[in-house]
């Protein structure tokens, strides 16, 4: 059994706004591939709902599958990945208190997807983008971060972009 980690609402708060943050870089890749599909914003408005003080609930479960299924439906890599870093924001907020490698990516597969969605979109850079998320993490979120182990392995391109992410946290602010 996995030792527990404290977590504060608070603490659940910053993590989903920073997830949110993330997801919102790369939203407008979705939406140009499906302009139609409203899921991922949705998905990304209900993490925001929820770190600027709402409930963690129904919405966030339901609009978290949403954009998975919209990232299944995306015509682009690209899109799909950039509904995946949506669908990882609003499911942040479900980061659990188990000392678990696998709960990092509660705290960071919106950033991890969103570095994929603009490599595949543009041929930008991922470091370039994950260099900017690193940025943005309040140390807050990097104070939650060092209470996990590091990013599991595996994964494939997402994975790695993950586990640089990781690294870059752990190291920035110590």
């Amino acid at each position: 059994m996995s030792a527990a980690v404290v977590l504060s609402k608070g603490d659940l708060r910053a993590v989903t706004a920073f997830a949110a943050a993330c997801a919102e870089t790369v939203l407008g890749i979705f939406e140009a591939d499906r302009p139609e599909d409203p899921r991922p914003r949705e998905a990304i408005g209900a993490a925001w709902a929820f770190a600027r003080g709402g409930e963690r609930g129904k919405a966030l479960r339901d609009t978290a599958w949403a954009a998975l299924k919209a990232a299944r439906s995306a015509h682009t890599a690209a899109g799909r990945e950039a509904a995946r870093a949506a669908m990882a924001a609003a499911g942040a907020a479900y980061l659990h208190p188990l000392a678990q490698a696998t709960q990092v990516k509660h705290i960071l597969g919106a950033g991890a997807h969103a570095a994929r969605a603009a490599e595949l979109a543009a041929g930008e850079s991922a470091a370039a983008h994950l260099e900017r998320t690193v940025r943005r993490a309040a140390p807050e979120v990097v104070d939650v971060l060092k209470r996990y182990p590091s990013a599991p392995d595996g994964g494939g391109r997402v994975g790695e972009l993950t586990r640089l992410l990781d690294a870059a946290l752990r190291a920035g602010i110590e």
